[in-house]
């Protein structure tokens, strides 16, 4: 018999074992640039080839900047609730099981305290990952908490921002909690503590209308997305064509709405620099 044999739909091939590829073992970027996940990681989840900053979660960044990947976690067991009985395609409460089950996160963003190059930082992350990062009441309470934190130890603020806005699930109340998180940000300006927003890609929604564009400073990553609404409905609601990179970090760092770009492997010494400049009478 042939090495093969043919049937009227398709052709079926014969193999004496099957191959197992481990999955995982490849990257592709957006640009077709092909890397491994092992060389992957150790540059900072960056394409050496085309600089593309892959897209990354809360324990990837905590693992990059805090020093030796050391940190505590706070404020774990805070996760939202579903007052509204809010159903879409599928129930509210449905949904944030998935998404605490596929992600083995409590919700879309975590808190954590570490160093970073000796000094102490507080560094809350947003996870695209868990319901499109979007900001929900445990959101904003983790934030406030946060705050607190800062407030009680004299330590200054990192919020790492990777959104697509607010929680529709929650209406209201999540809309309620960029309110919030902005008096306490006020509170840590008072209390002449920095407040650093790191802007990812995507940042977009309320998000980049509140707490990403009211830091002492504001940080982005290279070529992450970032705004308030999407470039169609931009387009369509003013009628005209957007100009070349629209929503880019590098547009924006030019027209003067960013004061940063740093790269991801650059990242940590750049919060470390800034914090030091923002806190060197304390």
């Amino acid at each position: 018999m042939g090495w093969f044999t043919r049937s009227k739909k398709n052709i079926n091939t014969e193999f004496s074992e099957k191959m197992d590829v481990p999955k995982g073992l490849w990257y592709k970027t957006p640009s077709g640039k092909i890397i491994e996940t092992d060389q992957l990681k150790a540059n900072c989840y960056v394409s050496p080839e085309d600089d593309f900053h892959v897209r990354i979660g809360s324990k990837q960044y905590f693992e990059i900047l805090f020093d030796d990947g050391k940190f505590t976690e706070r404020d774990t067991k805070i996760e939202s609730k579903d007052p509204l009985k809010f159903t879409d395609t599928k129930a509210y409460k449905d949904r944030l099981k998935e998404a605490q089950a596929k992600t083995k996160l409590t919700d879309a963003l975590r808190n954590a305290v570490g160093k970073i190059n000796g000094r102490e930082i507080y560094i809350s992350c947003m996870d695209f990952s868990f319901i499109g990062g979007s900001l929900g009441s445990a959101v904003g309470e983790k934030v406030r908490r946060a705050i607190d934190y800062c407030l009680k130890h004299k330590l200054p603020y990192v919020i790492i921002c990777q959104s697509g806005g607010a929680r529709m699930q929650e209406a209201g109340l999540s809309l309620m909690q960029l309110a919030k998180i902005e008096a306490k940000l006020a509170q840590l300006g008072q209390a002449s503590l920095p407040y650093i927003s790191v802007l990812t890609d995507p940042s977009f929604g309320g998000i980049t209308a509140s707490y990403g564009s009211t830091g002492d400073l504001i940080i982005a990553e290279p070529g992450a997305l970032i705004g308030f609404a999407g470039p169609r409905v931009i387009r369509e609601t003013i009628g005209r064509d957007l100009p070349e990179g629209f929503q880019s970090a590098e547009f924006l760092l030019e027209k003067g709405f960013i004061d940063i770009i740093s790269h991801r492997k650059d990242l940590k010494n750049t919060l470390y620099n800034c914090v030091d400049m923002l806190m060197s009478n304390q």
